[in-house]
């Protein structure tokens, strides 16, 4: 099973969501702060590199600014 979203107008969601309900699928509106977490969430995902940094590195970089 897969998924999609699509960000819309509030006139295109309620087309789209009807059409989606008609074909068969199930249809969750998302309120845009859910979306926004979503994608944030995606990004991480998609730079992600499983190594981990410490403390003092991060405080140093963070005084640099």
């Amino acid at each position: 099973m897969g998924a999609i979203i699509i960000k819309a107008d509030k006139k295109s969601n309620k087309l789209l969501s009807d059409l989606a309900k008609k074909l068969g699928g199930n249809v969750i509106s998302l309120a845009d702060e859910q979306f926004e977490d979503f994608a944030i969430g995606s990004a991480m995902d998609a730079v992600k590199t499983g190594e981990t940094v410490d403390r003092n590195s991060i405080l140093a970089k963070l005084r640099a600014r």
